[in-house]
């Protein structure tokens, strides 16, 4: 059964921490699909994703394309998983489906730890997640670092 792992931004930002998430969650061999509820966003990360470092390549594409199903890195705003990946990852205010987390090996929530609606839902959501019977971990970053907070197990 999957974790759900929420990931509280305080010190650095989602164009940082996202493509670092993802080399990670490639190097290991995994698909992953990140879903954020604004296409603009989404298109927003699509360009960072190609330009965010010039000594590397993060291979990915935008939902809605003829290769979906090939693309390592897929962004959508759907529930849809026409890549297979196993790892779902939360952005932008992206809420955490119980439901759905059985068909991952991993869900990951990334909320701004600045922005207090976020701070909100990354609750509920918790509170969803471990009342659903899902272990959750919740990871603080700290001095540049992440550090386990807390941990729910199912």
């Amino acid at each position: 059964m999957a974790e759900v792992l929420f990931y509280h931004l305080t010190d650095s930002p989602l164009d940082t921490v996202l493509p670092e998430m993802l080399e990670r969650s490639l190097a290991r061999g995994w698909r992953v699909v990140v879903r954020g509820p604004v296409a603009a966003e989404l298109n927003r990360l699509d360009a960072h994703l190609w330009t965010y470092r010039d000594d590397s390549f993060l291979p990915h594409g935008r939902a809605g394309g003829d290769h979906d199903a090939a693309q390592p890195v897929l962004l959508t705003d759907r529930a849809e998983v026409p890549n297979g990946a196993k790892v779902l990852m939360l952005v932008d205010g992206a809420r955490v489906d119980p439901g759905e987390v059985g068909g991952f090996d991993r869900v990951c929530l990334i909320f701004n730890g600045h922005e207090e609606p976020a701070l909100i839902a990354a609750r509920e959501d918790w509170k969803a997640v471990t009342g659903a019977g899902l272990t959750g971990v919740y990871w603080a970053q700290d001095g540049g670092r992440w550090i386990e907070k807390a941990r729910a197990e199912r």
